[in-house]
């Protein structure tokens, strides 16, 4: 919270800014239309002379600003529905189907619902809208936007690597989902019957004369295990060669994501609306087939029956962040990169409400959806549902459902509908991902056709992705998804909210966001981003340190000390590029003066700091100034600063 300089070298406070604050919106459109100068409040009186800003002069300098001397235009969405419907792609995704479920049971069924709605209000949507306000105000990529605190740069940066690592995995769980796609199609489903080599195999299309030992062994799973990943004892030995059918399904899958993404924005917003809604009318189809099935009654009971006891431990509120940073697809530059192409008065905050509840409602339709199907495995079996749920992650998605789906009454019909609404889910959160990394790379190389950048980008991700397809693959997934997806994405969440809040300041981008849209930040929104949501994100960090334990791969296997160091090296990359862009920074602005010049200069927004069009950038300067004249006023001191910038003090009445 120490004072940082603005641009121009002027002193702006970080959290307690003291640069000039903004007119509201209406003030500043009488400006323009010729009143002699800001509307004050009767308790302020009109400004002091020597605080009026030259608004004849300034007026003149707008008329005369012409549109030809803006940036290049950057590429747009072709209408505003292209960004729901991609945000929607996004964040609704494999996480709400296979992740929601199974970490809801983990964490007391019912009762995690109440960690989890309070997660997200308190914290999913915040950083869901405040990163659509920082895309959209500035029409910058994840590593760019970072030009209001040019130190904090590094943060960028580890979340395009947090995206990459999350990416160069989840196209291959994608391969899988299109590999069970195609064996849907076949008269008996291939994971329903047991091979003769397999000891101890109960055939999963099975319904009755069904018996069950300690060893036994359902055949979805031992299909899975041995049929499809081939999956070895460990990878001492090494990973193997990449599986050839996996490599087919993988590259297919490749080459769908680039067929989407090779125009940009202009090709992905037109596939949006299919990656979109087409999940949900599958989701819908399976829910109602689901909830008529016998026992499906019990499996949705269970799943929403609360442990009241579990919302005590710090585990289930770690859970329910890691889920909702998860599923929302916050903190890893997606939301931040597809806002950069909204027009500048786009309403954001409407778009960003309107996602994160949905991602909800999808999650809990999803987990309804699939204990149900559990339920009806576990009424054919004559067992308890907590029997037959098996593990999550991909041992949910492709061995609990396959195995459930081997004993519905059309068990191709459901099984073609579950994989197919899976591949589509996986889609379209990996399409979001890669433009993310690809719009960064197309911002640092403009003179690069998109369809070029995106080829490249593409036949990168399936090289990194053939070490998944191998027989130890499933290995190195968990090891990146533990390192590298998690955790990571919590401290780039963490980075990310003291370089908005702290450094550029709470109240600069209350006055950015008045600017923008017209709304005056609420109480709710100024006191989430400036206190509750640091406060919970940083407890469960520390939390998520204190109980960090070494990765166990499916609750049997321990890594050899080169899989964790390997592991450990994913995770401090990307940490460590925050302290390393701050060094980088300062070295930089050496010359700016004594130690406090330097760590002020490096942590001041640069003078090309604001929206993209020059016209609208020095309208949105002049509103600053104004505002920060009446802050000048009001303020007396640091605390009462700080209180006013946590309720909005500045800006009530205007």
């Amino acid at each position: 919270m120490a004072d940082t300089t603005s641009k121009g070298g002027e002193i702006n406070s970080g959290f307690v800014n003291t640069e000039p604050p903004p007119l509201s919106p209406a003030n500043f459109g009488e400006l323009n239309n010729g009143s002699p100068e800001p509307k004050r409040s009767k308790e302020h009186g009109s400004l002091p002379p020597v605080l009026k800003v030259p608004i004849e002069e300034t007026k003149e300098k707008l008329k005369n600003d012409d549109p030809e001397n803006d940036e290049p235009e950057r590429v747009m969405w072709g209408n505003q529905i292209e960004f729901l419907m991609s945000c929607i792609a996004t964040s609704v995704g494999l996480g709400n189907v296979w992740r929601f479920p199974f970490i809801a049971y983990q964490n007391g069924g019912g009762a995690f619902l109440i960690p989890y709605l309070i997660v997200l209000i308190l914290i999913g949507k915040p950083m869901y809208y405040i990163e659509g306000v920082l895309g959209q105000f500035s029409s910058r990529n994840t590593v760019k936007v970072w030009s209001m605190a040019p130190a904090m740069k590094g943060t960028g940066y580890a979340q395009s690597l947090a995206c990459g690592y999350i990416l160069s995995y989840y196209v291959s769980i994608i391969a899988l989902c299109l590999y069970y796609l195609a064996m849907s199609f076949q008269s008996t489903l291939p994971w329903a019957v047991c091979e003769p080599d397999w000891n101890n195999c109960v055939p999963s299309g099975a319904t009755e004369n069904i018996t069950l030992t300690e060893n036994s062994t359902s055949s979805a799973e031992l299909y899975f295990v041995r049929t499809v990943l081939q999956q070895s004892d460990g990878i001492e030995g090494g990973l193997g060669l990449p599986i050839w059918y996996l490599t087919v399904c993988l590259l297919a899958s490749w080459l769908l994501i680039f067929i989407i993404v090779s125009r940009g924005v202009k090709s992905s917003g037109k596939a949006s609306y299919f990656l979109a809604i087409f999940p949900y009318v599958i989701m819908i189809i399976l829910l109602i087939s689901t909830v008529i099935l016998p026992g499906s009654g019990q499996g949705i009971l269970f799943f929403i029956t609360p442990q009241w006891d579990k919302l005590l431990e710090l585990s289930v509120w770690y859970a329910a962040v890691t889920q909702v940073f998860f599923s929302l697809t916050v903190c890893t530059g997606p939301i931040i990169m597809f806002s950069s192409y909204n027009g500048f008065k786009q309403n954001v905050y409407r778009d960003a409400m309107i996602v994160t509840t949905l991602d909800t409602f999808t999650s809990l339709l999803s987990g309804i959806t699939i204990f149900g199907i559990l339920g009806n495995l576990a009424y054919v079996l004559d067992r308890e549902v907590m029997d037959v749920v098996g593990s999550g992650g991909t041992g949910l998605a492709f061995i609990s459902y396959p195995d459930a789906i081997a004993k519905t009454f059309q068990p191709q019909l459901f099984s073609v509908l579950f994989f197919l609404m899976m591949a589509v889910l996986g889609i379209g959160s990996a399409v979001a991902l890669l433009t993310a990394v690809n719009t960064i790379l197309l911002d640092a190389f403009p003179r690069v056709p998109t369809i070029y950048m995106s080829a490249l980008s593409c036949v990168g991700g399936f090289g990194v992705g053939l070490i998944y397809v191998t027989p130890g693959g499933q290995y190195i997934l968990e090891l990146v998804d533990h390192y590298g997806g998690t955790f990571f994405v919590l401290f780039c969440g963490i980075v990310e909210i003291i370089g908005v809040f702290w450094i550029y300041g709470l109240e600069n981008i209350c006055l950015d966001i008045e600017f923008m849209l017209g709304l005056k930040t609420s109480i709710y929104w100024r006191f989430c981003w400036g206190f509750i949501t640091p406060a919970m994100m940083m407890i469960v960090f520390v939390y998520a340190l204190l109980s960090f334990e070494a990765l166990v791969f499916g609750g049997y296997y321990y890594y050899p000390t080169l899989g964790y160091v390997a592991g450990y090296i994913i995770l401090f990359t990307g940490i460590l590029l925050v302290p390393l862009f701050i060094l980088t920074t300062m070295y930089k602005y050496r010359s700016a003066g004594g130690f406090i010049d330097i760590l002020k200069k490096s942590f001041s927004s640069k003078s090309s700091w604001g929206p993209r069009s020059m016209k609208t950038r020095r309208e949105w300067q002049l509103f600053k100034e104004n505002a920060e004249m009446e802050q000048q006023i009001k303020r007396t001191s640091w605390f009462k600063h700080l209180w006013f910038s946590l309720t909005g003090g500045y800006r009530r009445g205007k």
